[in-house]
């Protein structure tokens, strides 16, 4: 399947959790640093109510992983990036703001 994409750095291979597309869109104009967000698929849980909320999880070899929680649901997102865990956390506090 071939990948869509959004600004040629968000790839798009399924849904993404309500309101967090034009976070991620904020974040990668916001942050040239960040090379890729790849967002995962969508699981059902029961502590994720509220606002979307961001957490850098772990590192993986080009970046980091991390999750987003809004409407309960649970999505992860695998971020390519240069940039260290701080300044990215950082980055999406600056995101989710906006």
């Amino acid at each position: 399947m071939r990948l869509r994409a959004a600004q040629n750095r968000l790839k798009i291979e399924h849904s993404i959790i309500d309101g967090l597309r034009a976070v991620l869109e904020r974040l990668l104009d916001a942050n040239p640093e960040i090379r890729s967000i790849i967002p995962g698929v969508i699981r059902q849980v029961r502590d994720a109510k509220g606002k979307i909320r961001l957490r850098v999880t772990v590192p993986v070899q080009n970046g980091w992983k991390a999750i987003a929680l809004s409407a309960g649901s649970r999505q992860e997102l695998f971020i390519s990036t240069t940039l260290d865990k701080k300044t990215l956390e950082r980055a999406f506090e600056s995101a989710l703001e906006e």
